[in-house]
C-alpha cells in the first residue's frame, strides 16, 4: 500500500533556492526562488495539504518567503528530526503522513524518519541514495512545482 501524504516540510537551501547565496558590500543576503515552486505551493494548498519550510538558517529571507507563500517556517533548527517529529505531536500529525524533501547530510535523520524523502537532482549522492524520489529538477529550479507534478499524475498520493 501507497503511503498517504497530508503534509509536506522542505528544507529552504538547496530545495527552493539553488543553494547560493547573494552578498552585497554592506553583507546583505539574497537568495533566487522560482516562481514555478510558488504557485505550486497555492496548488498544493488548494488540495488541503499542510506544508512547512524547516531550515537551519535563521534569515529574514525565509521569513519573507514563508510569509509570501503564506506556510509556517520553522528557523534556526540544528535538530530536523526532532522539529519534525515535535511539529507533528503538536499538530496531532502521523509522522507516517508526511514528506520531507531536503538535499544535505543535515536533511538525513528528518528524512529516515519522514515517511516519504525526495530530493531534488542534485542533492548530495548520500541523500539521493536513500531518497524515495530523486527529481528531475534541481534546487530552485522548481522542484514543489516538479512534485505538484508527481500529485497530479497520482505517483505521489494524497489525503
Amino acid at each position: 500500500m501507497q503511503t498517504i501524504i497530508r503534509y509536506f516540510f522542505y528544507d529552504f537551501d538547496g530545495v527552493m533556492t539553488d543553494n547560493m547565496v547573494y552578498v552585497d558590500e554592506k553583507g546583505k543576503e539574497f537568495v533566487r526562488v522560482n516562481r514555478g515552486d510558488g504557485l505550486a505551493v497555492a496548488e498544493i494548498q488548494k488540495l488541503g495539504i499542510g506544508q512547512v519550510i524547516v531550515s537551519t538558517e535563521r534569515n529574514p529571507v525565509v521569513s519573507e518567503r514563508a510569509k509570501k507563500l503564506g506556510i509556517p517556517c520553522l528557523q534556526g533548527i540544528s535538530d530536523k528530526k526532532t522539529a519534525l517529529a515535535d511539529y507533528c505531536e503538536v499538530e496531532n500529525l502521523s509522522i507516517s503522513s508526511v514528506a520531507f524533501v531536503g538535499n544535505d547530510i543535515n536533511d538525513s535523520e528528518v528524512m529516515q524518519i519522514a515517511s516519504l524523502s525526495i530530493c531534488p537532482s542534485d542533492a548530495h549522492s548520500s541523500i539521493q541514495e536513500t531518497s524515495d524520489f530523486v527529481l528531475k529538477t534541481k534546487g530552485g529550479c522548481g522542484v514543489i512545482r516538479e512534485i505538484l507534478d508527481l500529485i497530479l499524475e497520482n505517483q505521489i498520493k494524497i489525503k
